[in-house]
């Protein structure tokens, strides 16, 4: 048996391992953006890949599992990351990439596991009290950005039966949803199997999102970061008109509060940060030119 080696989390983001919090959060989001798979529709290798990264940052963020991981390797989070992105046992006879009614579901062997197998085989070995499972589904649901963060309904077609699900306020690109009983049937005496739905999130053309945070960037020009202005906004609200105080630096970051994505518990939401990039002026003309020059001298004789 081939026993695949699976890469360092670190090399798959292109990170040192004394890396901050910060510089892999940062590695992720380039990587993410690169590879996601509706910005690469129907590349597999882009899929794979993002997977991969998104499988990496899944541990590298939480500082018990990149602890575990530091001194153990992939082993100290096997449960925590790995072949399954739904959850699953890791059981090599699981999954058939079958495709059902379209939808393009995968289903495994009932949840019996490999006595089980054995034992309907050569009658011998797994647990006979024990009543089999049906088969679990899988699929998954492309969401966009506002209905990840706002939440929604969709609907699931499931041979003909029409399945609607509720899809929580402030979902992540990448987490499994687990409807019970809405699996295959099961044998006789037995249970129906789950389904599970991997939710997908189209990235937005102007914000991303950092759990509860939501980014953007706005750039305005030399002088009205200097003279002060007031600029439009986008938000998932809406446009929000923002006041730009004067003397403003390029990257300094605005908070709007209340404006990101809902907490899960209590319904409040976290901010949107703004930063302001101030463009640097360039072809000037004859004049605009003499006028910089006059602030320039002007500044070197402390008028200002």
């Amino acid at each position: 048996m081939i026993h695949m080696t699976k890469r360092d989390y670190y090399e798959i983001l292109g990170v040192k391992k004394d890396a901050s919090d910060d510089e892999i959060k940062k590695a992720f989001r380039k990587l993410a953006l690169k590879y996601h798979p509706d910005k690469n529709p129907g590349d597999k290798e882009a899929e794979a890949k993002f997977k991969e990264i998104s499988e990496a940052h899944e541990v590298l963020s939480d500082k018990q599992k990149r602890a575990r991981y530091d001194q153990f390797g992939h082993a100290g989070v096997n449960g925590a990351a790995g072949g399954n992105p739904f959850g699953g046992s890791g059981n090599p006879f699981e999954g058939g990439n079958f495709n059902f009614n379209g939808q393009g579901f995968n289903f495994d062997f009932g949840g019996g596991g490999l006595d089980d197998i054995l034992s309907g085989i050569f009658g011998f070995g797994g647990n006979t009290r024990r009543p089999r499972r049906g088969r679990d589904y899988q699929t998954s649901l492309t969401l966009t950005f506002e209905e990840a963060v706002f939440g929604t309904t969709k609907t699931i077609n499931l041979d003909g039966e029409k399945l609607p699900v509720k899809i929580p306020a402030g979902i992540d690109d990448g987490v499994s949803i687990r409807i019970r009983g809405k699996g295959g049937e099961a044998p006789e005496g037995g249970q129906k199997g789950d389904l599970y739905i991997q939710i997908r999130v189209r990235p937005h053309k102007h914000l991303t999102r950092e759990g509860t945070i939501i980014l953007s960037e706005e750039t305005i020009s030399m002088v009205d970061a200097a003279l002060g202005c007031e600029i439009e906004v986008e938000t998932v609200d809406g446009e929000i008109t923002m006041k730009v105080p004067a003397g403003t630096d390029s990257g300094t970051p605005f908070k709007l509060s209340g404006h990101g994505v809902p907490f899960r518990k209590d319904g409040d939401r976290g901010p949107h940060i703004v930063t302001i990039l101030v463009e640097t002026p360039k072809n000037l003309s004859k004049k605009q030119k003499e006028i910089l020059e006059e602030f320039k001298n002007a500044k070197k004789h402390k008028f200002f």
